[in-house]
């Protein structure tokens, strides 16, 4: 049903991608505006907010791009800032920004264990601060978080840190859903499974021989025999933020062609 959140306004943290293609919060940006969302692209790279709010623009719908960095407060308070001076307010809140980090306690530097930190679970925290007044002011909005299948199993991949913070992300979504339930705010987290985006390419396919290597094993692996796509995270997620699930919160949703389910690997 297209329209399903027509008079909305939506923010996304990490609306670009990291290379050709389409990544997850690229591709929800998209989606959303496709749905009637005006959509805020915010990301790091302002060009990669730009190339993804053109892609909207040249489709006839209504977004803007801004540049920000999650790790600092006042850069996200600021791009809320603005995003609520041109919309009027924020409806949706879409936190997309993560990253890997290899290695177990061992191997993994502190440095590196802080950025994922940072990235993972601190972007999380720093977008609901800045934008959960406005929604409460409003007494309505939606938030969906975008944590990891690895927040809940082991996916064969050695990123200790990783586990750690997209676990956090689940239970921060569920506490923040129960804290404000009764004022109109619900917050849902997506768990994407094995997806096939830009990002894969610069952080996972080091694990293999070959990204020919990488991707079919990674098929394998899926009991549906293949990865998925970033439009099929985002259709989950313009689900969870529209009216269609006004009755969900607090829900951890695996879209992951079923790998959750499995014991074992799939040939």
């Amino acid at each position: 049903m297209a329209g399903r959140l027509a008079g909305k306004r939506a923010i996304v943290f990490g609306a670009g991608s990291s290379g050709p293609g389409y990544g997850n919060g690229k591709a929800a940006a998209i989606e959303y505006a496709r749905e009637g969302a005006q959509v805020a692209c915010i990301d790091l790279s302002l060009a990669a907010a730009e190339e993804t709010h053109h892609i909207i623009a040249q489709e006839g719908f209504a977004s803007i791009a801004i540049a920000a960095d999650v790790t600092r407060q006042p850069s996200v308070d600021e791009a809320v800032r603005q995003v609520v001076e041109t919309f009027g307010g924020i409806d949706i809140l879409h936190n997309n920004v993560g990253v890997t980090h290899m290695g177990g306690p061992v191997e993994l530097s502190e440095e590196s264990f802080q950025a994922s930190v940072d990235l993972n679970i601190g972007s999380v925290y720093r977008t609901t601060k800045a934008v959960l007044p406005v929604m409460e002011q409003q007494q309505a909005g939606a938030i969906v978080n975008i944590s990891s299948l690895a927040a809940i199993r082991w996916t064969g991949y050695p990123y200790f840190a990783y586990y750690a913070m997209k676990a956090a992300v689940n239970q921060s979504t569920v506490a923040i859903a129960m804290q404000y339930a009764r004022r109109g705010i619900r917050a849902n987290c997506i768990l994407p499974g094995l997806i096939d985006t830009p990002l894969i390419y610069k952080q996972i396919s080091a694990q293999y021989a070959s990204t020919e290597e990488m991707v079919a094993a990674r098929s394998r692996s899926v009991p549906v025999g293949r990865m998925g796509d970033a439009f099929d995270i985002a259709r989950a997620a313009v689900f969870l933020a529209s009216d269609e699930a006004k009755f969900i919160t607090g829900v951890c949703l695996p879209v992951d062609g079923g790998q959750s389910c499995a014991m074992g690997g799939f040939a």
